[in-house]
C-alpha cells in the first residue's frame, strides 16, 4: 500500500492504494465517484473514460503508480460546479442516453474533442468519437448532441 494525494474534480485527497490499482477503482470504490463506468476493463470501450491534465484516457487501465504528482484527474461529476456543463445539457437536449452505461464515457471523449476543437465536423466528431462503443447504438444522438454543444458553445465564447 502507498498513501497517495491526488488531485480529483479540482480538491486534493490522500489515499492509499496498491501501485498496481487501476484508476477506476480508486474512483468507484474508495472515493465513490461512481459515474465512471466499468465495461470492458483493457480499455477499449470508453465507458470508464475521464480526464488526466484536460486528457481523455481509460481509467479501467491505467495504475495509480503512472500518475504524477500534481496531475489534475477531472471526472463526470467533476466537469461542473452545477452538475450541468452544456455537453451534458445538449445530451438530455438531443435524448442521447438510452440504457445510459456508456454516457458518461462518452460525454468526457465529446468534452475532450471540444476543448481541443470547438466546431468539428461530422468526420472529425466520427473519428475522434471512434473508440467509445455504445451497446444500444444511439450514435446518431451523440453525434447530433455533440454538434449541438458545439453550437452552443460557441455562442457563449
Amino acid at each position: 500500500m502507498k498513501t497517495m494525494t491526488l488531485n480529483i474534480n479540482n480538491t486534493e485527497i490522500t489515499i492509499e492504494a496498491n501501485e498496481d490499482s487501476m484508476l477506476l477503482w480508486v474512483l468507484r470504490e474508495q472515493l465513490g465517484l461512481t459515474g465512471t463506468k466499468y465495461s470492458c476493463g483493457i480499455g477499449q470501450c470508453g465507458s470508464c473514460t475521464i480526464h488526466l491534465d484536460g486528457n481523455p484516457i481509460r481509467s479501467c487501465s491505467f495504475p495509480v503508480s503512472s500518475l504524477n504528482k500534481g496531475q489534475k484527474i477531472t471526472t463526470i461529476e467533476g466537469l461542473s460546479e452545477d452538475k450541468l456543463h452544456p455537453v451534458q445539457q445538449a445530451w438530455i437536449d438531443a435524448q442521447a442516453p438510452q440504457c445510459g452505461f456508456c454516457q458518461s464515457g462518452q460525454i468526457m471523449q465529446a468534452v475532450a474533442l471540444l476543448d481541443e476543437n470547438p466546431r468539428p465536423s461530422r468526420s472529425e466528431i466520427r473519428t475522434y468519437m471512434n473508440g467509445n462503443l455504445c451497446r444500444c447504438g444511439t450514435y446518431m444522438r451523440i453525434m447530433e448532441a455533440i454538434e449541438k454543444a458545439s453550437e452552443k458553445m460557441s455562442q457563449s465564447s
